[in-house]
């Protein structure tokens, strides 16, 4: 169905190994006049088992990336990714790593230099089996959070690009609050995604493209809700870019008027190929 909708690829996930229910309910929240949501949806989910059989019949040609998280009540985070990998590697394109989410208690802290060095070591050598044993080689790409410090990013990007990460997804959600203070919702517990959230994960997006000399494939993500937002995250070092929550407020002909529009931005600038306009405002 994303095909025909107009997009190039989907993600599926949070998968964590084991089945769980997430959060309590109510967990996600509409805060309609900034066209922005808060959730704390806490990786609900059937399990990488149940995803697997899904996954098993998909049409052929489909592009679909599978994003991995470890169970809240997990001892052993480097486990459950490796147990979640295990089971979806051979299905999908690429394998997302989820340490980002601020709605599993102690996730962010694989964020950390040192620590996220020791987890994708973990899942390339993994890799390098599964490759052995006559799988294809597949991206292992890390999503990091937009309100890391300045400081603690770039520590934590040299780490993953001195590892050989095939990519990073800047970013998931936030838990400020800026530019929706006053709404009633604002005091939510859960990250922030939509409109508001545009402005700091392209910053965040731009600072790593600089960082990282456009070595490493990176998808933008973060309050993209038109063809201009796309475009902004284009010209910021992305070379693919996600949306979620404009999808709620805007329907699916978004991704149809999308193209048409970032297609008359290209042209109006001059360029050829969207790769070209890649990082031209870093």
């Amino acid at each position: 169905r994303h095909q025909k909708m107009g997009f190039g690829f989907a993600e599926i996930g949070t998968l964590t190994p084991k089945p769980q229910a997430g959060n309590p309910r109510p967990r996600m929240f509409r805060l309609a006049a900034y066209e922005a949501i808060i959730n704390r949806l806490g990786f609900n989910n059937q399990g990488v088992e149940a995803a697997r059989s899904r996954l098993l019949q998909r049409p052929q040609g489909w592009v679909i990336g599978g994003n991995i998280g470890k169970n809240k009540d997990s001892t052993d985070a480097v486990q459950d990714y490796q147990v979640a990998m295990a089971e979806i590697y051979a299905l999908v394109d690429y394998i997302t790593v989820n340490i980002s989410s601020p709605n599993t208690p102690g996730l962010r802290n694989l964020q950390e230099a040192s620590t996220v060095s020791s987890l994708l070591g973990a899942l390339q050598a993994q890799r390098r089996e599964m490759v052995r044993a006559g799988l294809a080689h597949k991206p292992i790409l890390v999503k990091l959070a937009p309100d890391m410090h300045a400081a603690d990013a770039e520590a934590t990007v040299a780490a993953l690009v001195s590892i050989g990460v095939d990519g990073l997804i800047i970013s998931n959600t936030t838990l400020s609050r800026a530019g929706v203070e006053y709404h009633p919702r604002a005091n939510e517990a859960g990250g922030l995604s939509g409109k508001p959230l545009m402005n700091l994960a392209t910053d965040m997006l731009r600072n790593t493209y600089r960082q990282t000399s456009g070595r490493i494939p990176l998808v933008g993500v973060g309050g993209v809700a038109s063809a201009a937002d796309a475009y902004a995250k284009i010209l910021a070092g992305a070379s693919l870019v996600q949306l979620y929550s404009a999808l709620i407020y805007q329907g699916p002909g978004l991704i149809a008027r999308m193209h048409d529009e970032l297609l008359a931005l290209l042209q109006r600038d001059g360029f050829a190929h969207i790769s070209d306009a890649v990082g031209k405002a870093a």
